[in-house]
């Protein structure tokens, strides 16, 4: 009886447990955040040609049209990195992606990305909500033909809402909410945002001695992938005047340094409607607008700034937590909780947090108190906006009256025209905050700021006397070379403007001011440029090794003394160059991340035992060890991780060599001759066809791109019909 009863109850549980498991596979699609309506029916219709390298050149009658063809063109491409960003505008990622698309499923919970797309989408022009709509209806259209490639039960149908929701997301992510947000959730502390850390030229170089503030919640992995991570983030940008080119010709050069693969790697496209919407540039999964690139008339680039974009309060609260006091008055501290979907092998597992609102942002509440976080442009879709009508504008005075709109938070923008001008300006959402509080670090009862200093205020060149201008992630005070630099005493303190050098922006700024004019050939000279300057933290690290008493440890002394021979030049001709690379790429992370300085005879230690282990020998050439793989592709690198040739981050593969992940991306030459009239050539590190290995596009500028070599882009109709090599009208 005792046994019969044992079995049955073992049965009963064995059933429980499998119907739970069935329930943890299949549920997710049922108790998540459920599509909303698909936008309202309107005809869509747009032809995409491929041109010989699967670039598509998209066209339609209208913008929308256009929009919805983008969509489509992309999806063909990489519909996998598109879906993750739709997952992300519905708090699902973490069903995709796990533990760490959880943490990008909180922050959309607690950034409140739904409510501010909600709250202000219909505050947006209706050309650009109709172009909104066309790209979801694309995405729609697409998700509904491929039926066998759709990730997430009822992920779609999404709308233009959706798309806005994706902007709300990300966007904050791209001027370093992370350093923000992880130390909160993860207990961590939290460095004062830019500012003096200790005395001494040295330290100066690395965020040490940052004040320690805030304290942990509970861990939950944040989600870096949606923005530049804040110690690998760089760029170059170049544009030249037709007085300094040496052939009148006006040129701007994009080098943009963002992940290779993902949800913020470039993707290529040509755009054309006969609304009169003409550009050629690239986008991000998620957006129907070229971020960077150039229409008929005008051009341009960004690259990654730093301002002081994000302020925290320590909120003075009730016993429980329940209320916070606001200028003597108590108030409710919003909360409510979340599900968050984890997915961990074939189940998905629902993890409750709370959120929580106050009238300065988002909350958190942890160990040593209460906290709310404001940042630029919240609550705020006008970068949507923005983009779209800079895409537009046909001169200079339209462009910058759009970027006078001010959406997008932050990003350098280097800006050059058919007539001849250049410009460069240090975009930035800076909030107007009062003077008094020590606004780096967390405030005790400080006033809200709720309007920013206006965009033609911040630091700024156009048309310098030296002909050209620069900017390699650098202050913004050294961007025209010698004689045109800007007056620090006009940049507030408060505004936390990065005052720092990368050592790109040193060897630009000392190759730029060379006399004599700046060619199309000497140009691109110093953008594949490898060197090293020693000063900053290059010298720091190097001058460190350089002092280290390895007496007692000859082959770390041999390692020692290959540094010490170093020609300071990642070119791949030296014998050091590969150890000096891999000795100097953690000190570059953590002096653009204001990190502490890493152990240098660790990191000498480190990277000698890889490359004698994986190669025999710590002498290895550079181009053995630093590779560009992709598919079939597997090719030498030269560079370095803050060099122009820019090889900023790496996985290491099983046999050793490096495989870069991150660094020169989608490059971009654009030129306006005598003639008025545009040329442009790109390249980028893979190919068009992101995510489908079985594509030729997989990987076929790969060798391009290790050469240092571009192809042509194809921007006029005459010269895509030229090079059409596939041609699809789609429709809905």
């Amino acid at each position: 009886m005792a046994r019969t009863l044992v079995k049955r109850t073992a049965w009963t549980l064995l059933i429980a447990l499998l119907v739970l498991v069935a329930v943890l596979a299949s549920a997710e699609p049922f108790w998540a955040e459920q599509p909303g309506k698909a936008p309202p029916y309107r005809p869509y219709k747009a032809e995409i040609v491929r041109d010989e390298f699967g670039v598509p050149h998209i066209h339609g009658k209208t913008d929308a049209d256009t929009a919805f063809g983008v969509a489509w063109a992309h999806s063909e491409d990489d519909f996998s990195t598109l879906q993750d960003v739709v997952a992300m505008t519905r708090g699902r990622f973490g069903a995709i992606a796990g533990p760490d698309g959880a943490g990008v499923d909180f922050a959309y919970h607690w950034l409140g990305a739904r409510e501010t797309a909600r709250a202000s989408y219909d505050q947006l022009p209706g050309d650009v909500r109709a172009v909104l709509d066309g790209y979801a209806t694309g995405l729609n259209r697409y998700a509904a033909a491929h039926p066998q490639e759709v990730k997430l039960a009822r992920l779609f149908p999404v709308n233009g809402e959706d798309i806005a929701t994706g902007f709300a997301l990300r966007l904050p992510f791209f001027f370093g909410l992370d350093r923000v947000l992880q130390p909160l959730v993860e207990g961590k502390p939290l460095r004062p945002e830019h500012g003096p850390s200790l005395t001494g030229e040295d330290q100066r170089e690395f965020g040490l001695g940052a004040a320690e503030q805030l304290a942990p919640e509970r861990p939950m992995p944040m989600p870096l992938a949606m923005g530049p991570n804040a110690e690998t983030s760089g760029s170059n940008a170049f544009a030249v005047t037709p007085a300094k080119s040496g052939d009148g010709v006006t040129r701007l050069l994009s080098n943009s340094h963002q992940p290779w693969r993902g949800g913020v790697a470039w993707y290529e496209l040509e755009i054309r409607s006969d609304e009169g919407w003409h550009f050629a540039g690239a986008t991000f999964p998620g957006s129907p607008y070229p971020f960077m690139g150039h229409n008929e008339h005008l051009g341009w680039t960004n690259t990654v700034n730093r301002p002081d974009l994000i302020d925290v309060w320590q909120l003075e609260t009730d016993a429980q937590a329940r209320r916070y006091r606001v200028d003597g008055q108590w108030r409710d501290l919003e909360s409510r909780r979340v599900w968050l979907p984890v997915r961990l092998g074939p189940l998905v597992v629902p993890v409750p947090r709370t959120v929580r609102k106050t009238v300065y942002g988002p909350a958190m509440v942890n160990s040593r108190g209460a906290f709310a976080v404001r940042f630029a442009g919240i609550g705020s879709l006008a970068s949507l906006e923005q983009y779209y009508r800079i895409t537009k504008a046909k001169d200079f005075a339209e462009w910058r009256k759009a970027m006078a709109i001010q959406g997008v938070p932050a990003t350098n923008f280097i800006y050059a025209d058919k007539a001849g001008n250049i410009a460069y300006w240090y975009n930035a959402a800076i909030p107007l905050r009062a003077a008094g509080p020590d606004w780096r670090r967390p405030v005790r009862g400080a006033p809200i700021w709720n309007a920013y200093v206006p965009w033609e205020n911040l630091p700024h060149h156009v048309n310098p006397a030296s002909g050209y201008l620069f900017n390699s992630n650098n202050t913004p005070l050294l961007a025209a070379g010698p004689g045109n630099e800007l007056d620090p005493a006009k940049i507030p303190a408060i505004w936390g403007v990065e005052l720092d050098m990368t050592n790109r922006a040193r060897r630009a700024a000392k190759l730029l001011a060379e006399p004599g004019p700046l060619t199309r050939e000497r140009l691109l000279e110093i953008k594949f440029d490898t060197g090293y300057e020693r000063a900053g933290y290059v010298g720091w690290m190097l001058d460190a090794i350089a002092r280290l008493d390895l007496r007692a440890e000859p082959e770390l002394a041999e390692a020692q003394r290959l540094l010490g021979s170093w020609d300071m030049d990642a070119d791949g001709q030296g014998r050091a160059d590969a150890l000096a690379v891999m000795v100097l790429e953690e000190a570059m992370k953590a002096s653009y991340g204001l990190k502490p300085a890493p152990d240098p005879r660790g990191k000498l230690a480190s990277a000698a035992a890889h490359l004698k282990r994986h190669f025999g020998r710590i002498d290895p050439p550079l181009g053995e060890v630093l590779r560009v793989r992709r598919g079939k592709a597997d090719l030498p690198m030269q560079g370095g991780g803050d060099t122009l040739r820019a090889a900023t981050d790496w996985d290491a593969d099983a046999d050793g060599r490096l495989s870069i992940k991150h660094g020169d991306s989608f490059i971009m030459l654009m030129e306006w001759g005598p003639d008025g009239r545009v040329r442009s050539e790109s390249i980028q590190p893979y190919g068009a066809a992101t995510t489908r290995p079985g594509s030729p596009h997989y990987a076929d500028q790969a060798a391009l791109f290790a050469a240092k070599r571009f192809k042509p882009v194809h921007f006029e109709a005459a010269d895509v019909a030229a090079h059409a090599v596939r041609r699809t009208t789609v429709s809905n």
